[in-house]
C-alpha cells in the first residue's frame, strides 16, 4: 500500500519509483530490528530462555518432593528429553509447508499444556505422557520446534549480508535469559518459602510461571505476519520430480552430512558439559559451589559476547573459515586445561576458551540457512538440531564415570581431540562449498 501511495503522488517524476524502493531497502538492511517480525521473534527467545533457565534448576527438586523415587525421577527426564526431540523433529520438518507462524503457535501450546500438568498432578503415568507430548526443558537448553523455525524465519525477512550478525544477537539473548531465569528461580521459591509458603507449594509456583510463559510465546507469536512464512512460489513443485524426505528435497545430501558432523561435535561436546567441567573443578582443585557459579556465569557471559564478534570476523574470513579456525584453538585450550598446575591457570584456561568457543554458533546456523533451498530451512534447522541432542545423549555418562575414576582428566582429552577431527572434517568437507553459502544472497 505504501509503495502505491508513493507512485500515485509521485508517479510524474519519471524514475523516482526505484530509487525509493532501493532506499527502503536500504533501511530494511541497515536496520534488520525496525522489523516488527524480528522484534517478535527476539522478544519470544527471550521469554522462552528465561523460562528454561527458571524450570532447569527447580525441575527435579519439584519431583523428588512430590515424592517420586530416584528411578521414576530419572525416567521422566529421558522421556521427556526423548519426547522433546521426537516432537522437533515432527513439527520442525512440517513446519514449511503446514504453516511457521501456525506450528510455532502449537509449540507454545504444548510448552503451555505441559507446565498446566506438571504443576496440577502428580500422577506418574499422566507425567510420562505430557513429559513425551509436551514441551519442557529439564536442562535449561533450547527444546522444542522454535529455534529451528524461528532461524528459518529470521532468514526469510533477514537480507543475507546481515544474517550472522542477527543470529549473534539472537543467542546472545537466549544465553543472557537463560542465565537470569535460573538467577531468579531460586530466589523467587526462597521468598515463597520465606512469606510461609510450603516448599512444595513454592516449586509449583514456578511451574505454572512456565506454563505462563507458554501463553506468553502465543501471544508473541499470534502477532508475526505472513511475512515469515515461506513464499508461495519458493517451494519445489511436486511435478519437478523431486522425493521430499523430513521436509527436504534438493538438500537432502548435504544436510545429511551437516548432520552427522554436528552429531560428532556434540558428542564430543558432551564428555565436557558444563556440570562435568565443574565436577572436575571440585575434585580436582576443591573449588566450592558458589566459586563455580561465579567461574561459569562468567564463562557463559564470554561465549555469549563472543558470538557477536563472529559476524564481523565471517564478513571477513567466510562462514566456514570462521567457524573452524576459531573452533579449533578452543579446543586447544579445552586440553590444555587438565595440565594447568594450578586451579588459576587452569581457570584462565577454561574463560579463554569459553571467549571464543560460541563464535561457531551463529555462523553454523547462518551457513545451514545458506546452503538449502527456502522451503528446507525449517526442516534442516530441525534435523541438525536434532542431531546434535542425539549425539549429546550418550557422552555425558561416559565422561562422568572417567572422572570418578583415576582416568580424571580423559574427557578433555576425549572431547577436545573428537572436537579437532570434527573441525578437519567439516573444513575439507566444506571448504569447497563456501562460495554458495558466501555469495548466496536469499
Amino acid at each position: 500500500m505504501i509503495y502505491g501511495l508513493c507512485y500515485i503522488v509521485r508517479a510524474d517524476r519519471k524514475g523516482d519509483i526505484e530509487p525509493m524502493l532501493m532506499e527502503n531497502q536500504t533501511d530494511k538492511i541497515n536496520n534488520p530490528f525496525g522489523n516488527l517480525n524480528v522484534r517478535m521473534f527476539f522478544a519470544a527467545r527471550f521469554v522462552r530462555m528465561f523460562a528454561y533457565g527458571f524450570l532447569s534448576v527447580l525441575l527435579v527438586l519439584y519431583l523428588a518432593q512430590m515424592k517420586l523415587s530416584d528411578a521414576k525421577i530419572g525416567l521422566l527426564l529421558t522421556l521427556t528429553l526423548a519426547g522433546d526431540v521426537g516432537v522437533s523433529l515432527l513439527l520442525t520438518t512440517t513446519a514449511d509447508r503446514f504453516g511457521r507462524r501456525r506450528t510455532l503457535i502449537i509449540g507454545a501450546l504444548l510448552m503451555f499444556m505441559a507446565g498446566i500438568v506438571f504443576a496440577m498432578t502428580d500422577n506418574f503415568a499422566v507425567l510420562l505422557l505430557m513429559a513425551v507430548i509436551g514441551v519442557i526443558s529439564p536442562s535449561g537448553n533450547e527444546v522444542g520446534p522454535f529455534l529451528a523455525i524461528e532461524q528459518a524465519g529470521l532468514s526469510q525477512i533477514i537480507p543475507f549480508s546481515r544474517r550472522t550478525k542477527v543470529f549473534g544477537w539472537y543467542n546472545l539473548t537466549g544465553s543472557l535469559a537463560g542465565a537470569f531465569g535460573a538467577l531468579v528461580s531460586g530466589s523467587a521459591a526462597q521468598i515463597l518459602q520465606n512469606t510461609g509458603t510450603s516448599v512444595l507449594q513454592s516449586y509449583r509456583v514456578v511451574i505454572f510461571a512456565y506454563a505462563g510463559a507458554g501463553v506468553i510465546l502465543g501471544l508473541l507469536f499470534l502477532r508475526l505476519s505472513g511475512e515469515v512464512e515461506l513464499p508461495a512460489n519458493s517451494a519445489v513443485p511436486q511435478t519437478a520430480g523431486i522425493r521430499v524426505f523430513m521436509g527436504l528435497h534438493r538438500s537432502k545430501g548435504i544436510v545429511a552430512k551437516l548432520s552427522a558432523l554436528f552429531s560428532l561435535d556434540a558428542f564430543a561436546g558432551g564428555f565436557v558439559m558444563q556440570s562435568i567441567v565443574a565436577y572436575w573443578f571440585h575434585i580436582r582443585f576443591g573449588v566450592q559451589p558458589a566459586t563455580l557459579g561465579i567461574i561459569f556465569f562468567s564463562a557463559n557471559i564470554l561465549a555469549a559476547v563472543s558470538a557477536l564478534t563472529a559476524a564481523a570476523l565471517a564478513e571477513r574470513i567466510g562462514l566456514i573459515n570462521t567457524m573452524v579456525f576459531t573452533h579449533l584453538p578452543s579446543n586447544v585450550l579445552l586440553i590444555l586445561v587438565p595440565f594447568m598446575p594450578n586451579v588459576y591457570l587452569a581457570i584462565t584456561m577454561l574463560l579463554l576458551r569459553y571467549s571464543i568457543s560460541q563464535m561457531d554458533v551463529p555462523t553454523r546456523q547462518s551457513y545451514v540457512m545458506a546452503v538449502v533451498e527456502p522451503d528446507e530451512r525449517s526442516a534442516s534447522a530441525g534435523v541438525t538440531a536434532v542431531a546434535r541432542s542425539v549425539g549429546a545423549a550418550v557422552s555425558p555418562s561416559i565422561a562422568t564415570m572417567l572422572i570418578g575414576s583415576p582416568l580424571i582428566s580423559l574427557p578433555f582429552f576425549i572431547g577436545g581431540g573428537l572436537k579437532i577431527i570434527y573441525d578437519l572434517l567439516l573444513y575439507r568437507g566444506f571448504a569447497a562449498n563456501m562460495a554458495r553459502a558466501e555469495n548466496k544472497k536469499s
